[in-house]
């Protein structure tokens, strides 16, 4: 037995959990999850399921291209299929810091982070020894004033070439262009300290820590055109006091951002989130 994924919104109307449930009995399929959610506001359902059955590429095609034709018409749904099995590919780009990435390369080698990484790209060569230790492809492609447009290019041709579904950005120090952010919309995922916008900068834990904060945090996010704006993910928290030094600022936050972005990437791996209206539906 296999077992695909379906995620969908639509206006919210009578019948569509009915309609849903009544096809996937008529298609043989046995639903082993269902969760969905209502946006009173927007009047938007949305709704995820997962679905036990004798799925190969072919009768999935046929499942999905069914779905459709017997449902869009009568509730304007707009719905993604994935097969379980079948594990995303993802890009990890990164810069210097390398706290993140050893999270993301340990918690994908061990399985708990569903998907496969088939290269990293980096414009500095500090973290090439980490790629190489696990025995993951490494490309150095520097960036400067003068060269983004062609490095970004070049990113392009590896993304297409390796049939990437989506990126990380562990820490990488560059502002992607709409260049790449357009053919992957809501597929590029990004981690920051929560400070921003209040605390902006190359030295956003001494700037938080001369104002004294109480809390530092961390944000996932999706990426978008308007910088750290994208539909948010995953955050988390942690109390400090006048008694933590700048050092102690920096490895909490370093803490914070592998595990909010972990937790992140686990969440789309597993198509557990939807965005709509620059806003994500996190499903259990």
């Amino acid at each position: 037995m296999k077992r695909l994924v379906l995620l969908m919104h639509c206006p919210d109307k009578k019948g569509i959990i009915a309609s849903v449930t009544n096809f996937v009995h008529q298609q043989n399929g046995n639903i082993v999850y269902i969760d969905q959610y209502v946006d009173r506001i927007q009047s938007t359902f949305f709704m995820r399921i997962e679905v036990e059955g004798n799925y190969n590429l072919s009768n999935f095609e046929l499942f999905k291209t069914s779905f459709e034709n017997e449902h869009s018409s009568i509730f304007q749904i707009s719905c993604s299929f994935y097969l379980a099995d079948i594990l995303p590919k993802m890009a990890v780009f990164v810069s210097k810091y390398d706290h993140c990435l050893y999270d993301i390369l340990a918690q994908q080698r061990s399985g708990k982070l569903s998907c496969t990484i088939p290269f990293i790209i980096s414009n500095h060569m500090d973290l090439e020894p980490i790629a190489k230790q696990f025995g993951i492809p490494f490309y150095y492609i520097p960036i400067t004033n003068n060269s983004k447009e062609k490095a970004e290019q070049k990113q392009l041709i590896l993304l297409k070439k390796y049939e990437v579904d989506c990126i990380v950005l562990a820490r990488y120090m560059q502002i992607l262009s709409s260049r790449i952010i357009e053919v992957y919309p809501s597929k590029i995922i990004n981690i920051h300290h929560s400070f921003l916008p209040a605390f902006p900068g190359a030295k956003p834990y001494h700037s938080a820590f001369q104002r004294g904060v109480k809390i530092i945090g961390a944000t996932s996010h999706y990426v978008t055109e308007e910088l750290d704006a994208g539909p948010i993910i995953e955050q988390d928290i942690i109390r400090v006091s006048h008694g933590h030094e700048v050092k102690d600022f920096i490895l909490k936050g370093q803490d914070l951002e592998r595990i909010v972005l972990l937790r992140g990437l686990k969440l789309h791996c597993e198509r557990k989130i939807m965005t709509y209206n620059n806003k994500t539906i996190v499903f259990n």
